[in-house]
């Protein structure tokens, strides 16, 4: 069945930086450029969106990018009519003139809240499900996830296709980095580290700095460079900068654009990766990769480590599942990994060909784009 031409607006408050319109930005583009829809996505904070799209004018009230047509979201709200299907990301509070002018119209919109990626059980006996009602309008709970009956991952059309090419592409890699002024150290083992600021961080560098094999370590602009710079014993880092310390090169890199970070995961051997939309993009660059998950209150948040734990090393060994959920668990509460990270070097080809497997398996499924779209599709 041909989705109709609809207009969808979505609704984007930046919590954590840059997750929250990170993957907006892409939800938005991938709904226009794969399924033909026109697409206004609302953000209030144009500064962090600037940082994944230089080309934003945060000044501006109403601009179009890459087909998609971004307004600011302001205090003060313009009226402003509704929208076909309306997307409350990571379940912020729509204005009350826009939920206002949602009920007036002749037929209401399909109103979902788009909720936080989640691996625990109960996500799909709710995904679908009604939610609250706001006079004539109803709202749906829409969870992506990695098992069928949820909203899936996002995901564009030939992603792993293009992913696969690269990989396989050495030149390219080359040119790649050598536009981010990396030069990679000979016989070095690349990874990259983006990352919330970690006390366990100091270990892991120990570590890579008195091992055998040489490590060249990406450091992207974030809230990490303060910890890494106080292992170097310097007073801060800058993009550009380079330090070696024994078998380890450190490297600062500038904060790249989305489609750059995704070459980028897909250049190393190991990523490290913070919130929602990096961890999604590391799993599709099949490559071994350690998570920091946002703490939350009451440390509900290590539920969700271990229930996505539970289905990422599934298909590993006992002894490999047990080192590198050690490794995800103590990063994730700020202890020391040093250890964990030299017991998960042991099974190094099985985790490689176990992220590899997983990426294979994620993108079996229906994209959370096309999901969405589905949705409507049966809604309607």
């Amino acid at each position: 069945m041909p989705i109709p031409k609809t207009r969808w607006d979505i609704f984007c408050t930046v919590v954590d930086n840059y997750g929250d319109i990170g993957v907006t930005w892409r939800l938005a583009r991938q709904l226009i450029a794969e399924h033909g829809l026109a697409v206004r996505l609302w953000v209030d904070d144009l500064r962090a969106f600037e940082r994944i799209c230089p080309e934003i004018d945060i000044h501006l009230a109403q601009q179009s990018q890459q087909g998609v047509e971004v307004r600011h979201w302001p205090s003060d709200w313009p009226q402003t009519e509704a929208a076909d299907v309306v997307i409350a990301a990571f379940a912020c509070q729509l204005p009350s003139a826009y939920m206002d002018a949602m009920a007036e119209r002749q037929q209401p919109p399909l109103w979902m809240n788009l909720d936080y990626l989640s691996a625990e059980d109960w996500v799909t006996g709710c995904h679908g499900l009604p939610s609250v009602k706001y006079k004539s309008v109803q709202k749906f709970f829409f969870f992506p996830g990695f098992q069928p009956g949820t909203g899936g991952l996002l995901r564009e059309n030939g992603l792993l296709e293009r992913r696969r090419r690269f990989q396989q592409d050495a030149a390219a890699q080359r040119q790649f980095l050598h536009g981010l002024g990396v030069d990679r150290a000979a016989d070095a083992q690349l990874i990259s580290l983006f990352a919330y600021e970690n006390a366990g961080l100091a270990s892991w560098l120990d570590a890579l700095a008195a091992d055998s094999t040489p490590t060249h370590l990406l450091v992207p602009e974030g809230r990490i460079l303060g910890d890494v710079a106080r292992w170097l014993g310097v007073d801060a880092l800058a993009v550009g900068d380079l330090d070696v310390r024994q078998a380890l090169t450190v490297q600062v890199l500038p904060f790249v654009r989305q489609d750059q970070y995704d070459q980028l995961l897909w250049c190393c051997d190991f990523n490290a990766v913070r919130g929602e939309d990096s961890f999604v993009r590391a799993q599709w660059a099949g490559r071994p990769m350690l998570w920091h998950i946002y703490q939350q209150d009451e440390d509900i948040h290590l539920d969700k480590l271990d229930a996505f734990l539970a289905l990422y090393t599934k298909g590993l060994s006992p002894a490999a599942a047990e080192a590198m959920s050690g490794l995800w668990r103590a990063w994730s509460a700020g202890k020391p990994i040093g250890e964990h990270w030299l017991q998960v070097r042991k099974h190094w080809p099985e985790l490689q060909e176990n992220a590899e497997q997983w990426c294979l398996e994620q993108g079996l499924q229906a994209d959370l784009a096309t999901a969405l779209v589905q949705f409507y599709l049966n809604w309607i």
